[in-house]
C-alpha cells in the first residue's frame, strides 16, 4: 500500500490532448521538455540556507514571551529550552557567554520575556531562537535571583537563629568589612571614638558594589576572620539601589558571613533595605552607625551597669543578714537554747580530753613500733651479707698472706736443699774426676770399663772417655803398673 510520500511532489499533469507535444526523443530526460524550461530546481541545502537567510533578517532582533520548559543546561555551559504558550512552542537556546549574566536561574514553568534572534539548525531543519536576555515576566530579574538565592540558603539552615552567636560584652578588637571611600567607614569611626576610645579598629577595604565586588568581600571577611584577636565583625556600606547593594545578596559573600569564625554584624544600607548578609549575620543593624553603637556600649554606661549590679548585690547581702540575724535571735529565745553555750563548752573540753589521750597513746604506740623496728634494725644489721662477705674477705686476705709467706719459706727451704744436694752430686759425678785429667777406657763395644791392662791384649780396641771427646785406640802393649810406680 503507497502512503503520501510515495506520491510526487509535482502536481499531475492533465492528460495529453490531440494537440499534446510529441514525445521527447531518445536521449532526453523524462518530464524536460519545452514547458519545463522555466522551473528551477532547489537542493534541500539551499532551500534551508534560503529559509535561514529570511529568518535572520526579518528577526534578527525579536522579543518572544513564554513559559519555559525542557530546560537543560549541558555540560558545555549552553542552555537549551523550550519556550511555549497555549498554542504553540519554540525551541531556544542560551550559549554560555550570555547565560553568565543572568542574575536568577531559568527554571521549568517560569515565564519569562526572551531576547533574541531567529536561527534555523540546518542539520535538522528546525528553526529556532537564540536567545541572547531573559528576564521574568511580572518580576525584576535580581529580586528573582534575591528569592531563588534566600530559598535555598534558609533550605541549608544558614538562616537558622540556632547557629546565630551573641555578641561580645566589651570586645578589644573589633572588625570592618566596607570601602575606605564610603561614608560607612567615618560614622563608624565616628561613634567609636565617641562611645568607646580605647577599641583596636582593624579595617579590611574592600569594594562595595560593581563587578567583582562580591568576590572582594568574601576576601576581606576571610582576612578579617583571621587576624588573631578579633572579636566580632561589621560588614556593611551606605544606602543605595538594589543594583548598588547586590554585592551583598551574592552566594559568595553569605557564606563568607557564615564562615566567619567571629560574631558578625551586617550592616547594609539604610533600614528599609534587606540583604542576603542580613539574614546570614548573627545581628542586623539598619546602619553602619546603629552597628558600631551595637558592638560597644558606652563607657559611663558601662559602668553605671556595673554599679547597679554591684547595688543589687549588697542590698541582697544585706537583707540575707537580716533575714540570718532574726532567725537566730528567735532561736536564742527558745527555752531550749538555755545554757547551750555551757554545754557547747563542755563538750568542747571533754572532746580536747580525748583528742589528747588520743594524742598520747598514738605516740606511745608508735614510740613502741619504733623500739621494735630498731630492735629488728640491729638484728638484721648483724645478718647483713655485706658484713658477713666483709668479714670473710678479711679473713681470706689474712689466709691468703700467711699462705704466701710459708710458700716462699718452703720455697727458698727446698731451694737450700737442692743447691746442696747439687754441690755433693757434682763432687762425686765422673765428669769432675774427668775434668782433673783423668779418663775412662772402655773395650771396643763400650760394654765394659778396662780397669785391668791384663783384661786386654796387644792388637784390641779400646775407646778412652775424656772430659771433651772421645778417642778410638789400639792396644800396642801393656806394662806393669808396679813396676812403673
Amino acid at each position: 500500500m503507497s502512503s503520501l510520500f510515495d506520491l510526487p511532489f509535482e502536481e499531475p499533469e492533465p492528460d495529453p490532448g490531440p494537440a499534446a507535444e510529441a514525445a521527447p526523443e531518445p536521449g532526453e530526460p523524462p518530464g524536460r521538455g519545452p514547458a519545463d524550461t522555466g522551473r528551477r530546481v532547489l537542493t534541500v541545502s539551499e532551500l534551508t540556507g534560503r529559509i535561514r537567510s529570511l529568518l535572520e533578517v526579518e528577526f534578527a532582533e525579536t522579543w518572544v514571551e513564554g513559559e519555559i520548559s525542557n530546560c537543560r543546561l549541558w555540560n558545555t555551559g549552553h542552555l537549551y529550552f523550550t519556550l511555549k504558550d497555549g498554542g504553540a512552542q519554540i525551541k531556544a537556546v542560551m550559549f554560555r557567554s550570555a547565560l553568565r549574566h543572568l542574575r536568577f536561574a531559568p527554571a521549568d514553568g517560569l515565564r519569562v520575556v526572551a531576547r533574541g534572534r531567529v536561527g534555523v539548525y540546518e542539520p535538522k531543519g528546525e528553526y529556532q531562537i537564540v536567545c541572547e536576555h531573559l528576564e521574568p515576566e511580572g518580576l525584576g530579574a535580581l529580586q528573582l535571583a534575591f528569592d531563588q538565592l534566600k530559598a535555598r540558603l534558609a533550605k541549608e539552615g544558614l538562616f537558622d537563629e540556632r547557629r546565630k552567636r551573641p555578641l561580645p560584652a566589651l570586645p578589644r578588637k573589633i572588625g570592618v568589612v566596607t570601602s575606605l571611600d564610603g561614608a560607612a567607614v567615618r560614622d563608624i569611626i565616628k561613634v567609636l571614638r565617641r562611645r568607646y576610645p580605647n577599641a583596636h579598629l582593624v579595617i579590611g577595604p574592600t569594594r562595595v558594589q560593581g563587578e567583582g565586588a562580591a568576590l572582594d568581600i568574601a576576601r576581606a571577611m576571610s582576612a578579617i576572620g583571621a587576624v588573631r584577636g578579633v572579636d566580632v565583625v561589621i560588614v556593611g556600606r551606605g544606602g543605595g539601589s538594589i543594583e548598588d547593594l547586590w554585592a551583598f545578596n551574592e552566594e559568595v559573600v553569605a557564606r563568607a558571613i557564615a564562615g566567619c569564625p567571629v560574631p558578625t554584624i551586617s550592616a547594609v544600607g539604610h533600614e528599609t533595605d534587606v540583604t542576603i548578609a542580613d539574614f546570614v549575620a548573627d545581628l542586623r543593624a539598619p546602619t553602619p552607625s546603629a552597628a558600631a553603637e551595637m558592638v560597644v556600649a558606652r563607657k559611663d554606661d558601662f559602668w553605671s551597669r556595673i554599679d547597679r549590679l554591684a547595688d543589687r548585690v549588697d542590698s541582697a547581702v544585706r537583707s540575707r543578714l537580716h533575714r540570718l540575724e532574726a532567725r537566730l535571735r528567735t532561736i536564742e529565745a527558745r527555752p531550749g537554747f538555755g545554757g547551750f553555750h555551757a554545754r557547747v563548752a563542755l563538750r568542747g573540753r571533754h572532746a580536747a580530753e580525748l583528742g589528747h589521750a588520743l594524742h598520747v597513746a598514738l605516740r606511745d604506740r608508735i614510740a613502741a613500733h619504733d623500739r621494735a623496728y630498731q630492735t629488728l634494725r640491729r638484728a638484721l644489721d648483724t645478718r647483713d651479707p655485706r658484713r658477713r662477705f666483709a668479714e670473710l674477705r678479711t679473713r681470706l686476705v689474712g689466709a691468703d698472706g700467711r699462705l704466701g709467706t710459708a710458700l716462699a719459706r718452703r720455697r727458698h727451704a727446698a731451694d737450700a736443699r737442692f743447691r746442696g744436694a747439687a754441690a755433693r752430686l757434682d763432687t762425686l759425678s765422673p765428669l769432675a774426676v774427668l775434668g782433673r785429667g783423668y779418663a775412662v777406657c772402655w773395650n771396643d763395644d763400650r760394654t765394659a770399663i778396662i780397669r785391668d791392662a791384663a783384661a786386654v791384649r796387644a792388637g784390641d780396641r779400646v775407646k778412652i772417655t775424656l772430659e771433651r771427646g772421645e778417642l778410638d785406640c789400639e792396644v800396642t802393649g801393656h806394662g806393669d803398673a808396679e813396676a812403673r810406680r
